[in-house]
């Protein structure tokens, strides 16, 4: 029975020891791409190293937390003719789906409407909020794909921001992203995104904005005042014609 005992002891120890050789060896392996627990968006990159410095620099702030950044993307998009066919509903959320990648929350009316066919608690909506990585993802395949697909796009405005430094952004339809396909998805549906920042002011909210890579109108100089004639002196009383 000793020898039983001994024998089990000893046969734990050896597969004890052998788990923990795998488990070092499983540690120290070289990982793919696929396998990493974590990849940082670019665009959170370059917010860090590049962005972060500039805005202290222009904004003349001296610690790094007073840098304003972005904090969520909001993404609207009506449904209206839910009240229909609710099967519109389901096709929109897809839609939205597949732009965001994230699950869109329904919203619905909050009063009722007589001249629009609308009762409280009808579905009329879609809503995605965005934080973190997914919203650096967004904002980079926004700017770098989604808006240079704008037809005659010749720059965003700089006046839709609210006072506080957040702006917004209204798109006519969902066929620029190129995760939308005009064959399964033929119907125009605009939606509005708001990129809502802690700037605080629309000043660091545009400088933000414009140094992430948003592709703002460049405001017209104003026009230099041309100097006013300088009136002649009167003639002596008296002087020689």
């Amino acid at each position: 029975m000793a020898e039983t005992k001994d024998q089990k002891s000893k046969a734990a120890k050896k597969k004890a020891g052998a788990d923990k050789a795998a488990r070092e060896a499983q540690a120290k392996a070289p990982k793919s791409p696929g396998e990493t627990k974590h990849d940082v968006p670019r665009l959170k990159k370059l917010y860090r190293e590049k962005v972060v410095p500039s805005l202290l620099e222009s904004l003349g702030l001296e610690n790094p937390m007073e840098a304003p950044r972005l904090e969520k993307i909001v993404v609207n998009m009506g449904v209206s003719d839910a009240k229909e066919d609710i099967q519109n509903l389901d096709a929109a959320r897809e839609d939205l789906t597949a732009i965001t990648g994230q699950l869109p929350q329904v919203r619905r009316a909050k009063k009722s409407v007589s001249n629009f066919k609308l009762r409280e608690g009808m579905p009329i909506g879609l809503r995605v909020t965005l934080r973190n990585d997914r919203m650096y993802e967004f904002f980079d395949r926004l700017v770098s794909v989604t808006i240079p697909r704008i037809r005659d796009f010749r720059g965003l405005e700089p006046n839709g921001f609210d006072g506080q430094g957040n702006y917004n952004l209204g798109l006519r339809e969902q066929h620029v992203f190129t995760e939308i396909s005009m064959e399964t998805s033929p119907k125009p549906r605009g939606m509005n995104i708001t990129f809502v920042t802690r700037a605080g002011s629309d000043v660091a909210g545009l400088e933000l904005l414009t140094r992430l890579g948003m592709p703002f109108k460049k405001r017209e100089k104003e026009k230099e005042k041309a100097p006013a004639e300088k009136p002649q002196a009167p003639e002596a009383v008296g002087a020689d014609k």
